[in-house]
């Protein structure tokens, strides 16, 4: 590590602490040449999960972009900030591990995961996210999704 003081790459490590649940590590070192003292942190560097859409691009995932669809379906539904939080979270961690190999997951199976999360939360949620998301042509495809949820229940 070079020191930022002198330059010199010749360092010890003098304490090494775990942070953040073990996912980075803080180095104190002090350099050889000229004793001066600096911290340094290691962190784990993973590729980042893409979104392949209809058309074959390939996109990084958007935690925030999911977070605005679904709380485009939530509003004005009786449903808090936590809940939205961990129905983000829910999915993000689902999509990261159906796509544990190739680090990719395509729209479809993104959108499914959150009919999914929707359907148990709140079926208006669901409806409006299923409308938007299978582009339904006309109304009787909407009366037909509305007819599932009542058959369901």
């Amino acid at each position: 590590m070079r020191c930022p003081y002198c330059g010199s790459l010749d360092d010890k490590v003098l304490e090494s602490r775990t942070m953040t649940n073990g996912e980075s590590i803080r180095r104190r070192r002090e350099c050889l040449s000229c004793g001066y003292r600096f911290t340094s942190y290691e962190h784990i560097e993973e590729k980042p999960l893409m979104v392949v859409k209809k058309d074959g691009r390939r996109e990084p995932f958007d935690r925030t972009k999911l977070e605005k669809g679904i709380e485009r379906a939530l509003e004005k539904r009786p449903v808090s900030t936590s809940q939205v939080e961990n129905i983000v979270n829910d999915i993000e961690s689902q999509a990261v591990m159906r796509a544990r190999g190739s680090r990719e997951i395509s729209t479809a199976d993104l959108g499914n995961l959150v009919l999914e999360a929707l359907h148990k939360v709140d079926k208006v949620a669901y409806i409006r996210f299923a409308s938007v998301y299978r582009h339904f042509e006309n109304l009787e495809e909407f009366v037909t999704e509305v007819n599932k949820l009542g058959g369901g229940e």
